[in-house]
């Protein structure tokens, strides 16, 4: 039924056809990351996370109240204190988690939003596309999970770098940033220093070459991952529907759907969580001298 609506023949077709995304180029991308193409659909669905955490936020803060707090202030009085209790114990500077520890707090529950977006079913961006006749202007590709999009994280890790460089320099001064770009991690003295200032200067751009690629790649891996894996079992479900026979088909969806989703929970927290802690790691790192 699936495969049919998006006019897929086969389940390579279907995979392939959830996999594009409502871009600038009209066709799907062709590599992994192409940042010569504006993905609409992540823009759209990462900038409506972004505000909705924003707002939820501001609602918290609005209806703050002393003594017994409720529900929902309580629960965003748990998060803000583990994310500020993670701050505390890496970014030592404390005019910088001022802007450290909220940002930390607002990239922990936007990976959240967006990566919880998985748990749709992946039919239906489409079938609300169709829907609404807006297959006509905007045609078929839409992806709902920013996150398994690796112009996306990889976008985000970049915000992460820019942090880096701020902090390293407004830390250590300009000149000092850049004088620890050759002089470190391999210290030399005289001629030394000299002829050790290339590799110095090669490693740490390695370093941070390296931080930020694996920063984006682990999120993005994880969730492209997990929206693949609920393709698949999708397809179950498509092929029972088709069919009409198999019961297992049918009964294997909902099983394999419902034991993913549940795992699936997990990881959406973790990948947050593990975003979150690198970021503070990082910052935390142009801190420190080398």
């Amino acid at each position: 039924m699936a495969s049919s609506e998006h006019g897929a023949s086969n389940a390579s077709e279907y995979i392939v056809h959830h996999l594009g995304h409502l871009n600038s180029s009209g066709a799907p991308q062709k590599l992994i990351a192409d940042f010569s193409i504006i993905n609409y659909d992540t823009l759209f669905w990462s900038i409506t996370s972004g505000v909705l955490v924003c707002f939820f936020l501001w609602l918290a803060a609005r209806r703050a109240q002393s003594g017994v707090p409720g529900k929902f202030q309580a629960a965003v009085e748990i998060v803000v204190e583990m994310v500020d209790e993670q701050a505390k114990s890496i970014v030592l500077n404390e005019t910088s988690r001022k802007f450290v520890s909220p940002l930390a707090l607002t990239v922990f529950l936007w990976i959240i939003v967006m990566n919880t977006l998985d748990l749709l079913p992946v039919d239906l961006p489409g079938w609300i596309i169709h829907a609404t006749g807006l297959h006509e202007t905007i045609g078929t590709y839409h992806r709902i999970v920013p996150t398994a999009d690796l112009n996306g994280t990889i976008g985000m890790s970049f915000g992460v770098l820019l942090l880096m460089l701020y902090y390293g320099m407004k830390i250590h001064t300009p000149g000092g940033f850049v004088k620890g770009l050759f002089t470190a991690p391999f210290h030399g003295h005289g001629i030394g220093a000299v002829l050790l200032a290339p590799a110095n200067f090669l490693l740490n751009l390695v370093e941070y070459a390296a931080k930020t690629v694996s920063l984006g790649m682990r999120l993005f891996g994880n969730m492209f991952a997990g929206e693949l894996i609920f393709m698949l079992i999708a397809l179950l479900g498509a092929a029972w529907a088709t069919t009409g026979t198999g019961i297992a088909l049918g009964a294997g969806h909902l099983v394999a759907g419902t034991l993913w989703a549940i795992f699936h929970i997990l990881v959406i927290v973790l990948q947050a969580f593990i975003f979150m802690m690198l970021t503070l790691v990082y910052i935390g790192q142009s801190h420190e001298g080398h």
